[in-house]
C-alpha cells in the first residue's frame, strides 16, 4: 500500500486518496533476455529499468586474473552489453588455483582470449572484446573513453595509478579491488561526483609502498573470489543506478578471522590527480 494512503477517524480512506496503480514499463528486452535475467528483474530495487541500463552498458576490465575472473563471470551473467578485457599475460598452470575464467586446456593461451571463450559460453548475448597487449596510459585513454565504467583488477600500483589518472580526466567511475595472502579490499572512485576522492587521494603515488605479489607471497584463492564478486556487485549497482556505492569507503576483508572492516576517507584537496586546481586544468 502506498505510504501516502491515509484514513479518516472512521477508518475510511478519503476520496482524494486514490490508490495509484503503477503503469507497466515498456521493455526493450526480448523474451530470451527476460527469461535469462528474470531473477534480477524480480528484485524491486533492480527491475526492468536497471536491467535495460546494464544491457546497454560497456565495462572495461583491466586484468583477467584472480579478481577479473569472478568479476567478469558475474557481469557477463548479469547481461552487461559489452565487456572489453585487457590482459597481456598468458594462462599458466599456477593461475588455475584461483583464476576461474581459465582451464587446463587453455594453458598458454592469452588470458583475454581465454576469457572471451569462457564468457561466450556462459552468455552469448554479451559482446566480449579481448585485448592482449600491455597498454600504457595513452593507449588506455580511448578504451576508458568508450566505457561506462572501469574495473581495476590489476596487481601493481603503476597500472592502478595510470588507470586512475585516465578515469579522473574522463570522469569515469572505477571499481578497484585487491587481494594478497588472506586479505582483500575494495573501493569505488567515482569522479562524476565533484566531492568524491580518487585512488591517489588514498594511496598517493609518491609514497614508498612495498609491492606484494601473489607469485612471491601467495594468495588464498577464495579471497580474490570474494573481492572480485564484490567488484561485480558494485559495478552493477553503478550501472543499474540502484543502492549505495562504496565511494569514499575502503572495505577490507580478513579471511583468517572472517572479519570485514570499513574505513571512510575524503578527497585530498592537494591531490596531484584530482585536486581542484588540477581538475580545472583538464
Amino acid at each position: 500500500m502506498s505510504e501516502s494512503f491515509r484514513h479518516d477517524n472512521a477508518g475510511n480512506a478519503p476520496e482524494s486518496c486514490a490508490v495509484q496503480v503503477a503503469q507497466p514499463v515498456e521493455s526493450h528486452l526480448d523474451d530470451q533476455q527476460l527469461m535469462r535475467y528474470a531473477r534480477h528483474i524480480l528484485l524491486d530495487e533492480f527491475g526492468i529499468e536497471a536491467q535495460e541500463r546494464i544491457s546497454r552498458s560497456h565495462v572495461l576490465i583491466v586484468g583477467a586474473g584472480g579478481l577479473g575472473s569472478p568479476a567478469a563471470f558475474y557481469l557477463a551473467a548479469a547481461g552487461v552489453g559489452q565487456l572489453t578485457i585487457v590482459d597481456d599475460d598468458v594462462v599458466e598452470l599456477s593461475n588455475l588455483q584461483r583464476q576461474i575464467l581459465h582451464t587446463t586446456d587453455r594453458v598458454g593461451v592469452h588470458k583475454a582470449d581465454s576469457a572471451k571463450h569462457a564468457l561466450g559460453a556462459l552468455n552469448p548475448l554479451v559482446q566480449v572484446q579481448p585485448i592482449t597487449e600491455r597498454l600504457d596510459e595513452a593507449a588506455l585513454h580511448p578504451l576508458v573513453a568508450q566505457a561506462d565504467l572501469v574495473l581495476d583488477c590489476t596487481d601493481n600500483f603503476a597500472t592502478r595509478h595510470a588507470i586512475n589518472r585516465v578515469c579522473v580526466a574522463l570522469r569515469k567511475p572505477i571499481v578497484s579491488g585487491a587481494g594478497i595472502k588472506f586479505s582483500g579490499q575494495i573501493s569505488v572512485y567515482d569522479l562524476r561526483d565533484a566531492e568524491a576522492p580518487c585512488y591517489n587521494c588514498l594511496f598517493p603515488e609518491a609514497d614508498e609502498v612495498e609491492e606484494l605479489r601473489c607469485a612471491t607471497t601467495g594468495v588464498f584463492a577464495p579471497v580474490v573470489g570474494v573481492i572480485g564478486c564484490m567488484q561485480a556487485a558494485e559495478a552493477l549497482k553503478l550501472l543499474g543506478q540502484f543502492g549505495e556505492a562504496l565511494t569514499g569507503r575502503l572495505l577490507s576483508y580478513d579471511a583468517l578471522t572472517a572479519n570485514w572492516h570499513t574505513v571512510r576517507f575524503r578527497a585530498d584537496p592537494a591531490c596531484a590527480v584530482c585536486g581542484a586546481q588540477n581538475l580545472s586544468k583538464k
